[in-house]
């Protein structure tokens, strides 16, 4: 079994940066992504990493903006959020799953955190 905890969410302005993190316990070797989902909108691909933490993979929108990583020693995944904008608004989630590569849908994962809020202003 696994679990995730996110933190490091809150209000920030346009150009801003955020640091997300998500504690892992239990099995740490799985496929580890970030999924956000916009106020009224479908839940979301933003970011992943493969079983070993590498070839890391992003949705086009936050591409040269965002960056995924993985510090096994702490077993800790992050996403560090640069020139964030308005359209970032989201609630961000962790999520763990099994396979060896980055699954681009939310059926490619089968442990989720709770979430934290993002939100950007204009």
């Amino acid at each position: 079994q696994v679990q995730l905890q996110e933190s490091g969410g809150g209000l920030v302005q346009a150009g801003g940066s955020l640091r997300l993190s998500c504690a892992v316990s239990g099995r740490t070797m799985f496929v580890m992504g970030w999924f956000r989902q916009p106020p009224g909108k479908e839940r979301e691909f933003v970011a992943g990493v493969n079983l070993l933490g590498r070839y890391p993979a992003y949705r086009d929108s936050v591409k040269g903006r965002f960056t995924i990583s993985k510090d096994t020693s702490k077993n800790t995944l992050y996403l560090q959020m640069n020139n964030l904008e308005p359209e970032d608004t989201a609630v961000y989630y962790c999520a763990a799953g099994a396979g060896v590569s980055v699954a681009y849908t939310a059926n490619g994962y089968h442990s989720w955190g709770q979430g934290t809020q993002v939100t950007v202003s204009s």
